[in-house]
């Protein structure tokens, strides 16, 4: 399994949280066969976004820690990429940080692909700064979009707002590619992929904290989990949507009290995906162990009514694999 060497640490901890959880709740599924007394073998195969990549990569670890002879593998090409390979039918799952759009639900109807979203984690989508940074502790989204608009000329601090100092504005962002790119856009600039593009773009959000904690007067944003995962390295600003200041966490994500920048993460599992028993075991595995891996990797889970919607789809997904 392919892992970015920054988040292997990271992973390897999430496994050993997780994995004693586990075991402190009986294992997994109480055995490592499909039901049918076979064990399990072969891929499953995952792309899409980065943001959910850290979770999708430690369910796997702990779902292969189960079944060895399986091989699961997290590729991180961002929401809509990710959905261009599913869609064309060449993986089994793909991660994302917003919902299928209109369009790619099209192509992967042209191509025949059929698929079940399932809810999986909630996220505070984080904008951060530099740790020098003492004058930017809260933005409101009009200031956000002062700086992001697709017109905006914004290059230096004091164009935000007079108080702040002479210093050279530098920022750093999602791809284009990227769930992340199209949820900050529409959110702050009020249509999706409307950007300025003078900036530094990356699907990888291990290269924003690097520019961001190199640069004393940068900006950029990626999700919570990177947030908590750098917070030695990086610090967030508050997000004023209209009533405050308020700090992405957990609690504020939901409440619905962080916004506009709070949001829901998924995965898709196509159905021809559900023709492999591992796949099945898969997705099953990340739903009825959800709680427990989400939490160890720094995500925000689910509210109980999100909980309550993720069993019953887990519950459709076991019948229409049980269809196939």
């Amino acid at each position: 399994m392919t892992i970015r060497h920054s988040e292997r640490a990271r992973i390897a901890a999430v496994v050993v949280a997780a994995g004693l959880t586990l075991a402190a709740c009986g294992g997994g599924d109480g055995g490592s066969g499909d039901g049918n007394g076979e064990a399990l073998s072969g891929p499953v195969v995952i792309d899409g976004s980065s943001t959910v990549e850290p979770l999708s990569s430690a369910a796997a670890e702990l779902f292969m820690g189960e079944h060895p002879d399986t091989n699961v593998t997290v590729g991180t090409s961002g929401t809509g990429g990710g959905f261009e390979k599913f869609c064309a039918g060449e993986t089994d799952i793909s991660d994302a940080s917003r919902p299928i759009s209109d369009e790619e639900k099209e192509v992967c109807a042209q191509n025949g692909v059929e698929f079940s979203q399932l809810l999986v984690a909630n996220d505070a989508l984080s904008v951060v700064v530099n740790k020098e940074n003492d004058w930017a502790q809260c933005l409101t989204v009009e200031q956000l979009n002062t700086i992001w608009a697709p017109d905006s000329t914004v290059k230096n601090w004091n164009e935000v707002d007079p108080s702040f100092p002479d210093q050279p504005l530098e920022l750093f962002g999602a791809g284009s590619d990227s769930g992340t790119f199209d949820y900050f856009t529409e959110a702050i600039n009020g249509e999706e992929g409307a950007s300025r593009t003078d900036y530094n773009p990356t699907e990888d959000d291990n290269v924003t904290v690097q520019g961001v904690s190199s640069t004393k007067g940068a900006l950029g944003y990626f999700g919570y989990s990177y947030l908590e995962e750098n917070a030695d390295k990086v610090k967030a600003v508050e997000i004023d949507g209209g009533s405050g200041c308020v700090a992405p966490s957990p609690e504020a994500a939901q409440d619905g009290s962080y916004t506009p920048l709070s949001r829901p993460l998924f995965i898709y599992v196509s159905n021809a995906g559900l023709s492999k028993p591992q796949v099945v075991a898969f997705a099953e595995f990340y739903l009825e162990h959800n709680t427990e891996i989400v939490e160890a990797a720094r995500f925000i889970p689910l509210t109980q009514e999100q909980v309550q919607k993720a069993q019953a789809d887990l519950e459709a997904l076991k019948a229409k694999a049980g269809g196939q």
